[in-house]
């Protein structure tokens, strides 16, 4: 996906809910310029700006891979691209690249709107996760596993070095920012867990932890056996 796509899915989900361009800026606290450059395709946003905008308009990432837009219909409903198989082919797989060279290609998933992001993110030598090492934060508990290469995590006032085989996990919403200061490319599989399910009730309460996660399948399936 190049950044003409990705600027065009983030305006047809912004136009979607009804949000002004203007609008949208302030509550991202960007100037209403950048988010136009964004939208237009002559800016690619940060992970950190790209996250910001997903929390804001409230959709996945896998929503954002999904989208499709066309000319005559500037605000579509999301609808899913890619066939739901067991097996996604590499071939197949979405890809955004952003600024500061660091690209993610959407992994296998079931639902693009459940309450997992599962990514494969490249962080090239030198790339990071904000612009002038700004610390990021947003909902939902992250996983990761560095497959090749090195990546430092900053999590508040702490620093970690993760080299191929480290694996991480921590609540996404306390400050941090990754950073490639090797000189490989840095490899890895993360999953966001966190956001809620679109039904009512029980199963609507936010979905932070793995556990959570659990409980909410074993109310589906209690629900499901009680059906019976």
């Amino acid at each position: 996906m190049n950044s003409n796509e990705l600027g065009a899915r983030i305006r047809a989900a912004r136009l979607s809910k009804g949000k002004s361009l203007r609008a949208t800026a302030t509550d991202l606290s960007i100037s209403p310029s950048l988010l136009s450059q964004v939208e237009t395709g002559k800016v690619q946003p940060s992970v950190s700006t790209l996250y910001a905008i997903v929390a804001n308009l409230e959709i996945s990432l896998d929503e954002l891979f999904e989208t499709e837009t066309t000319k005559t219909d500037p605000a579509p409903e999301p609808r899913p691209s890619r066939p739901r198989t067991p097996v996604q082919r590499y071939e197949d797989a979405p890809e955004i690249k952003m600024e500061n060279g660091v690209s993610w290609s959407g992994l296998a998933v079931m639902d693009p709107r459940g309450p997992i992001d599962a990514i494969l993110a490249t962080y090239q030598p030198g790339a990071a996760s904000s612009v002038d090492d700004t610390f990021m934060r947003h909902e939902g508990v992250e996983h990761g596993y560095l497959i090749s290469g090195q990546l430092t995590l900053k999590l508040n006032f702490e620093s970690y070095v993760l080299r191929p085989g480290d694996s991480l996990c921590f609540d996404s919403t306390r400050p941090h920012v990754y950073v490639n200061d090797g000189d490989v490319p840095a490899v890895g599989v993360w999953f966001v867990v966190g956001r809620s399910p679109d039904d009512s009730g029980a199963a609507s309460r936010p979905v932070r932890t793995v556990v959570d996660a659990l409980d909410a399948i074993s109310r589906v399936n209690g629900e499901a056996q009680s059906a019976k």
